[in-house]
């Protein structure tokens, strides 16, 4: 892999966002590299752990040069034993880093109105992505949305970074109560948006790549499948999506994604948390033998 280094950083600060914790870690070498939607892979449990594998996390920020050296900011909710060990690191604790890694979110090579959608954490890519379309002269609104209040990511960023936002919750605990899709809609044609990106769970980016489509606009999601290496090797993370010829074959998010035209992936295999292989995707078995 080209523009991919390892390095073993250092921590600089873990704080508290809400229901999650912001990480700041020096990563020598990949800020640099970095754009927005990729993502690094965290070693975690410590030289005498049992967790081989790494954790993946997109790239909230990248500072390429400062006090430290350049930084990398990720968000990570604590759930498994791996991303709990994450969360309980301390400045100038080590950190083992591999990244950037992934394919980044396509910028326009025009002007242009875009909604970017975020969901919980999912919005923490969002905000450099956000910069980058500002730079470009491009009309930004951000629309985020959460469970709750204190799961969502960002607000007060937000109203910094886009020219508008809109927040919702399920519970109306914050923002209008409802989902990101509610007002979605309204947002793309409000704006005369022609693009929506958009990051969080599955069943949020299938809504918002088929608003966004029934509003004229084009959807990029960063998708949220599991990643055991983050390096294309295990093939845990394949998911079925159509190519420019028209194929649908099982591609690898953590390469060939995790940014992906919405349009482009087959929603229809996702299903109570699993991914099935739909029938016509290349090399998918045949009824009766291979």
């Amino acid at each position: 892999m080209r523009d991919v280094v390892q390095v073993t950083g250092e921590l600089v600060a873990n704080r508290r966002a809400g229901a999650y914790h912001h990480l700041t870690v020096v990563a020598p070498g990949l800020a640099e590299l970095a754009k927005p939607g990729q993502f690094v892979a965290l070693a975690v449990g410590g030289e005498t752990s049992a967790n081989l594998l790494r954790r993946c996390f997109s790239i909230h920020r990248v500072k390429p040069s400062g006090t430290f050296g350049g930084t990398v900011d990720v968000v990570i909710a604590a759930h498994g034993p791996g991303t709990q060990w994450l969360t309980q690191l301390r400045a100038h604790d080590p950190v083992d880093v591999v990244g950037p890694l992934g394919r980044p979110f396509p910028l326009p090579a025009e002007p242009v109105a875009c909604v970017l959608v975020g969901g919980g954490y999912g919005s923490a890519p969002l905000f450099w992505l956000a910069e980058a379309l500002r730079e470009r002269g491009c009309h930004v609104e951000m629309v985020l949305g959460a469970a709750s209040e204190d799961r969502l990511f960002g607000v007060v960023e937000a109203r910094r970074t886009a020219d508008g936002v809109t927040v919702t919750t399920d519970d109306g605990s914050a923002g209008r109560r409802g989902w990101v899709s509610d007002v979605l809609g309204e947002v793309v044609d409000r704006t005369g948006a022609g693009v929506v990106y958009a990051c969080g769970p599955m069943a949020m980016l299938r809504s918002v790549t088929e608003i966004a489509a029934a509003h004229g606009a084009v959807a990029q999601v960063a998708v949220e499948e599991s990643m055991a290496c983050g390096i294309g090797v295990c093939m845990t993370c394949v998911m079925p999506v159509t190519g420019n010829d028209g194929v649908t074959r099982m591609v690898r998010s953590c390469v060939e994604g995790p940014v992906f035209r919405g349009d482009r992936v087959r929603w229809d295999a996702f299903a109570d948390g699993v991914c099935r292989v739909p029938a016509d995707t290349l090399g998918a078995p045949r009824v009766g033998g291979h």
